[in-house]
């Protein structure tokens, strides 16, 4: 009943949303003599307000129209390359007749599916452009996928990351954001394990759930200290008409939104003061910022009921993974099957939903990579939104990944042309 009420309360809210809208054009008017009093602005900056945090977020554009490559402004197109029901794979396609054929490394993002659309990597697409032939994994939203197109589980999305790589073929770099870590991981064991030829040249985890056992965050703590059961009866829900997926069983989005405002509320509460006297004063770019930021943060997307509890259950509370007890379609994967595949982990200091030292497990669960396939990074001053976006993303964190990258290319290239060289002699 929380999806309907919620459903019904934002509906009725339709009315006041559009007078609030009357308000503020009347108030900012240019035929409003009075327009520049402090009255008025006031008016004007009330009823902005109350729009911002009333309106229905959709998922928002990309905005990757074109990108920088040797000083050159490079279009850039938007290409769905590989439909599937649950997952688009999206491939950002740089117009080789301006800046000239390129042969830079593949690299598929994986997006994770966590509340939020996969535009939220929007940063992490744009520092990785200029540089790398990028795809990524643009999830569809629950409530939009009809019932009769069956459910999905944490096995599922282990699937549909395998089904990316191989579509994508050989020498594929593989990036993995917050939750998907560990289905990303997973992926690569099975398909190493089967000793397939498009098991991915490099695996780098940002961010992300490996052993949640190691520094737990308050986010963890709530995972543990409720049962699966509680899950079930409090937080999902049935998906309401006239959406496409009406009847699916989710947890919603706005529940998932609800939940990370708690643990910053403060810190929102103090925006939204900042931004209500920004927009008094006239301050068009503090707020132009604050609306880039909360029109991506507010914009949520419900997940599979099967998918949220499956990774409630076998990564937060049984930490299934680095107990080596981690199935996929039935069978325990075995970590230690990952031999050719080069592994990064990449943390933040100050992350708040990933502790420290959660994503660096993944080191220790796949014992027979070499030594030199293997490289850990902690950027200090950031939280978890820092390891994949903002200035240290850019400057310090993307450089050592596409070096990373580069390296594992020049020695599978270098190993490539060796074994050549003695079929010939």
């Amino acid at each position: 009943m929380k999806y309907h009420t919620y459903e019904m309360a934002r509906a009725a809210l339709t009315p006041m949303r559009m007078q609030s809208r009357w308000m503020r054009r009347m108030a900012d008017s240019p035929f409003n003599p009075w327009s520049d009093n402090y009255a008025q602005r006031w008016i004007s900056a009330s009823a902005t307000m109350f729009e911002n945090m009333t309106r229905h977020y959709g998922k928002p554009d990309w905005n990757t129209d074109s990108t920088k490559i040797h000083g050159l402004d490079v279009p850039v197109t938007e290409e769905v390359v590989l439909q599937r029901t649950w997952c688009d794979l999206l491939h950002f396609d740089r117009d080789e007749t301006v800046c000239g054929k390129r042969y830079d490394p593949k690299v598929l993002l994986v997006a994770p599916m966590s509340g939020h659309y996969a535009t939220l990597l929007r940063g992490t697409v744009k520092a990785m452009l200029p540089e790398h032939n990028l795809y990524i994994t643009d999830w569809r939203d629950a409530r939009e996928v009809p019932v009769a197109l069956g459910s999905f589980n944490l096995d599922d999305f282990v699937t549909e990351i395998i089904e990316c790589v191989r579509w994508l073929g050989n020498d594929v770099h593989v990036i993995a954001v917050c939750q998907p870590a560990v289905p990303a991981l997973a992926a690569t064991a099975v398909m190493a394990a089967m000793d397939d030829e498009c098991t991915p040249a490099s695996l780098t985890l940002m961010g992300g759930p490996l052993d949640t056992r190691r520094n737990p965050t308050a986010v963890n703590e709530l995972a543990e200290s409720k049962s699966l059961d509680w899950f079930k009866n409090n937080v999902i829900e049935l998906v309401p008409w006239p959406n496409a997926g009406c009847m699916r069983r989710v947890y919603p989005g706005f529940i998932q939104l609800s939940g990370f405002m708690q643990m910053n509320l403060d810190r929102h509460i103090d925006a939204h003061r900042n931004v209500f006297n920004d927009l008094i004063k006239g301050d068009c770019d503090s707020v132009e910022q604050h609306n880039q930021f909360y029109d991506e943060y507010l914009a949520v997307m419900d997940l599979s009921a099967e998918f949220y509890l499956d990774t409630i259950e076998r990564v937060f509370q049984e930490h299934t993974l680095p107990k080596g007890e981690f199935t996929y379609k039935g069978e325990v994967i075995d970590l230690g099957a990952i031999k050719n595949t080069a592994l990064m982990t990449v943390e933040g200091e100050r992350d708040d939903i990933c502790g420290l030292g959660q994503t660096e497990a993944a080191q220790d669960m796949c014992p027979n990579i070499p030594d030199d396939s293997r490289w850990h990074y902690v950027q200090p001053g950031v939280g978890h939104y820092g390891v994949f976006n903002g200035t240290r993303w850019r400057t310090e964190i993307q450089p050592r990944i596409r070096e990373m990258i580069r390296t594992v290319r020049f020695r599978r290239q270098s190993s490539t042309d060796t074994d050549a060289e003695s079929e010939a002699a």
